[in-house]
């Protein structure tokens, strides 16, 4: 039991350490300033009476939901809910459109939908290549909305159809994750302290 342990204590360790070295490199990219940009088109859209629609595929979806839940529900303060959807949340127009369509077209159909010009669109994806996240964004983009994506370093495909395309400086999927979850309790943050000013 004692090596089995030991094995886990050197895996977590180093994973933390991984965590570390890119969260470093973050304070030295660009995507502070991109995160920046995106909670200051979030904050434009509430304050117009917007709202803001986040998809993304697999654990990214989980993180749409979570950030979603941020705005709708609370971050630090209680205080009334802002208007975040999560795409993914929708079982049955998810399994609809994709039973109906196709699953590339899951969330584009549901942007069309329900965005509005000036609304803003975030997308999950690490890759930066999920079609129906980039689909979404085209969509969203024709609807008059504000594109954001959240993405690895690469960047993928989404960094040419996103308004603000927010890359984390690694490549690796786990810890592209778990640098946007905290770029994106950043940008909630944010949105909550300028939304309702102490």
């Amino acid at each position: 039991m004692a090596g089995v342990s030991q094995g886990a204590d050197e895996l977590i360790l180093r994973r933390l350490e991984d965590a570390v070295r890119i969260k470093q490199e973050m304070l030295q990219s660009e995507c502070v300033r991109s995160s920046a940009a995106a909670a200051a088109a979030v904050v434009e859209a509430l304050r117009a009476g917007g709202k803001v629609l986040f998809f993304g595929n697999g654990g990214s979806s989980m993180d749409a939901g979570h950030l979603a839940a941020e705005l709708a529900g609370r971050f630090y303060r209680d205080r009334p809910g802002l208007p975040g959807l999560s795409l993914v949340d929708g079982t049955a127009s998810v399994t609809a459109i994709a039973n109906d369509y196709s699953y590339v077209d899951v969330f584009a159909r549901q942007v069309r939908a329900l965005g509005r010009p000036g609304d803003v669109a975030f997308g999950l994806t690490t890759s930066g290549n999920s079609g129906n996240v980039i689909d979404a964004l085209v969509a969203a983009r024709e609807a008059g909305m504000v594109t954001v994506a959240l993405t690895g370093r690469a960047g993928g495909k989404v960094a040419g159809v996103a308004d603000i395309c927010i890359q984390v400086p690694t490549d690796d999927t786990p810890r592209v994750q778990e640098a946007c979850m905290h770029l994106g309790h950043s940008i909630c943050e944010f949105v909550e302290q300028e939304m309702f000013p102490e």
